[in-house]
């Protein structure tokens, strides 16, 4: 039996929401861990080079990096766009920001009480490291963190190469929809290809106002 054949309409039932039983907020943290589940396979593919590899039938996104947080465990695939229906699923790259390993800001938004509720435990110093399209491993050092108000900071796009990390704030908050959000800026520190002194990358085979503008959650 094909597990593969058997595993992919079994998850894309639990994304379509048929399986609400789940229910709620429980659900909600469900479906965040199996979109990464193909998300990984539409990166892989992504890696051999196919483009905008859609991960199940009714995407309108695609993969378009893999990031790695190595001290704090997470390895989450990001999707083009951030919009609220894109980021139910995984963090998602702004619109017209900077892609991996290019000059500017690269600014990725992602949910508060999800993908990114690790942000919080991010410190100075710590590690980032962005794996683009074609293979190359993007590192970024955290520099500094930030609390804005999103009605009035705008951030601007040019610059030298940066990776800028949003979410909504505070991370406990009891309602969400606020206008605080939570930055976290890291400074590019160079690039390795794929499987050059980077091995945990290897598995071919197998504007802050716009973010989550349309989503309360983030």
């Amino acid at each position: 039996m094909n597990l593969r054949r058997f595993r992919v309409p079994v998850l894309c039932a639990l994304l379509s929401g048929s399986l609400w039983q789940l229910g709620g907020a429980g659900f909600i943290h469900v479906k965040a861990a199996v979109a990464q589940t193909l998300l990984r396979d539409a990166w892989a593919q992504t890696l051999l080079g196919a483009r905008q590899v859609a991960p199940w039938p009714w995407a309108d996104t695609w993969p378009v990096a893999r990031l790695r947080v190595p001290r704090h465990a997470r390895d989450l695939i990001v999707l083009a766009g951030a919009s609220g229906r894109t980021l139910a699923f995984a963090p998602g790259q702004l619109s017209g920001s900077a892609g991996p390993g290019d000059a500017g800001r690269m600014i990725i938004a992602g949910h508060r009480d999800t993908h990114f509720a690790f942000l919080r435990e991010l410190r100075a110093g710590d590690e980032l490291q962005l794996q683009d399209p074609g293979g190359t491993v993007h590192r970024f050092r955290v520099s500094s963190t930030r609390v804005v108000d999103s009605h009035s900071t705008a951030l601007s796009l040019d610059g030298p190469q940066e990776l800028v990390l949003v979410t909504c704030f505070p991370f406990d908050a009891m309602t969400a929809g606020g206008p605080l959000r939570y930055l976290v800026f890291a400074a590019a520190a160079g690039s390795v290809r794929d499987g050059q002194n980077s091995p945990q990358f290897g598995y071919r085979q197998s504007a802050i106002r716009t973010a989550g503008r349309d989503d309360s959650r983030i």
